[in-house]
């Protein structure tokens, strides 16, 4: 409760309609803060499948009334009902603001000590396995920090799949309750997290995995000298025809297979292009 911003209880005191995915946690969150719900409150779990729940949410703010969102897990599923709402009200033209507060996917990634320079969220996994299957071959090779979120019940699937993909040996950390005094980070290895960790508990499971290792630079082989020759003069002939060196040297380099530089140095120590035949003027030194 002491993670909870003060504009949070201040919005909840002045709402006049919450959409909330737990309406039971809501309350007791309004009980502990001592503040009182003045407005109504809905849930997409009171709503039948379909649209129903955003359409009437969306008229509601067509109309000027403002809709306090409290999303249960960061608008993390594809087919997540809060995020179909914000998604609606931003093509609708309505301001749409965040008020600040506990996330798990930056609270993973800070907690995580795997690379954060650069990451990517990927949400939750799909469900089919052709579909998991193709996802994960597909970050198999991503070199950025993947961040997951699972469901308890499938958490030890998903590990050894990743496993699978990636390889067993491949750092991740299992995060659970980071919003709650009853954080649980498990760190290891994809295989080792695999084999230890079950299903168990209500709250989805924020997974960070880290990305493909940086392939090692590989030696470029030095130009043969034959083929270095052979490019210069094919360099020499274009700058002889009205192109710059440096057009030149890309052209050819990008024909050829050859590093720009090391054609770039070649035609230097070469010296000036001849004149083409035929052209008459001094010689060139």
């Amino acid at each position: 409760m002491a993670d909870v911003t003060a504009r949070l209880g201040r919005a909840l005191a002045a709402a006049g309609l919450v959409a909330v995915a737990d309406t039971g946690r809501l309350r007791r969150l309004a009980v502990a803060l001592g503040v009182t719900l003045a407005g109504r409150v809905v849930s997409a779990a009171d709503y039948p499948p379909g649209r129903r729940y955003v359409a009437e949410l969306l008229a509601e703010l067509a109309a000027g009334q403002d809709v306090l969102l409290i999303s249960g897990q960061g608008l993390a599923s594809p087919g997540d009902a809060d995020r179909s709402l914000v998604t609606a009200a931003a093509a609708a033209g309505i301001r749409v603001t965040a008020l600040p507060g506990p996330s798990a996917v930056t609270a993973a990634l800070a907690v995580a000590g795997l690379p954060a320079e650069r990451f990517t969220f990927e949400g939750v996994p799909p469900a089919g396995a052709e579909l998991r299957e193709r996802r994960f071959a597909e970050l198999a090779a991503e070199q950025r920090t993947l961040i997951f979120v699972e469901a308890p019940d499938r958490l030890s699937r998903t590990l050894a799949e990743l496993a699978g993909a990636f390889g067993a040996s491949r750092a991740a950390v299992v995060c659970r309750a980071l919003a709650t005094a009853d954080q649980d980070v498990q760190r290891g290895s994809l295989g080792e997290l695999a084999g230890q960790l079950g299903g168990s508990g209500q709250d989805d499971v924020t997974v960070v995995v880290a990305g493909a290792p940086v392939p090692a630079a590989t030696a470029v082989p030095a130009a043969e000298p034959e083929a270095l020759a052979v490019a210069v003069a094919e360099v020499q002939e274009q700058v002889r025809a009205g192109a710059t060196t440096r057009d030149a040297v890309a052209v050819v380099a990008a024909q050829t297979g050859l590093r720009r530089r090391d054609l770039y140095n070649a035609v230097g120590k070469s010296g000036p292009a001849a004149p083409a035949r035929g052209v008459e003027g001094p010689p060139l030194g």
